[in-house]
This record gives structure tokens, sequence and C-alpha cells, in this order.
């Protein structure tokens, strides 16, 4: 189950003036502290991580691709799949990466 973050928005009590509960991610947001009756926010806590790929080899393997810029309307593909230029040029579509090839159900 989601550990949520609640805040008093008037005095704290004894869980203190912040704190975590645990409950189904289907369940209503807490309007009342479970117990002192007292009102309550849900908040988003400060310490909330997001994990981003960062190696090519990540992004290829997730479908993504990308274009490193290396000159006026040339890019390299450093992330082509098996058959795809290696190389993206403006103006020649048969160097675009294969879309459709990347795009899964």
């Amino acid at each position: 189950m989601p550990v949520y973050e609640y805040q008093h928005t008037g005095e704290g009590c004894g869980r203190g003036k912040c704190f975590d509960y645990f409950q189904h991610i289907d369940d209503a947001r807490l309007t009342q502290c479970p117990d002192c009756g007292g009102p309550v926010e849900r908040i988003i806590p400060r310490g909330i991580g997001i994990n981003t790929p960062t190696t090519d080899s990540e992004l290829k393997s997730m479908g993504f691709a990308k274009l490193v810029r290396r000159d006026d309307g040339v890019y390299e593909n450093v992330t082509a799949l098996d058959g795809e230029s290696k190389v993206m040029e403006r103006g020649k579509p048969e160097t675009m990466p294969d879309i459709k090839r990347r795009i899964r159900d």
C-alpha cells in the first residue's frame, strides 16, 4: 500500500504537524486526522525521487531515439537500431529513425 504524507492545517497533535499514512490507492484522501480529528491536507513530500534513464543503451532499450546535433541539419542517431542510419540529415526522410519499430502497444 502507498504511503501518503499529510499535514495538519491547524495545530499538530501527537502525530506531529506532518505525518505519514498508509492507505489503499483507491481510498479517498483524509480530511481529518485519524488521532485528533483536526483538519488535514495531503501534501507532496519533499524527498520524492524521479529516476530517468542516463545512458544511451538504456534509452535504446526503452524504445527512445536520441539524436545529437553534429552540424547544421545533420544529427547523429546514437541509439540507432540494426538497419537504421547512424546519421540523420535534413531533407532526407530515409535517414529518419524507424518509429514504427520503436513503438509498441
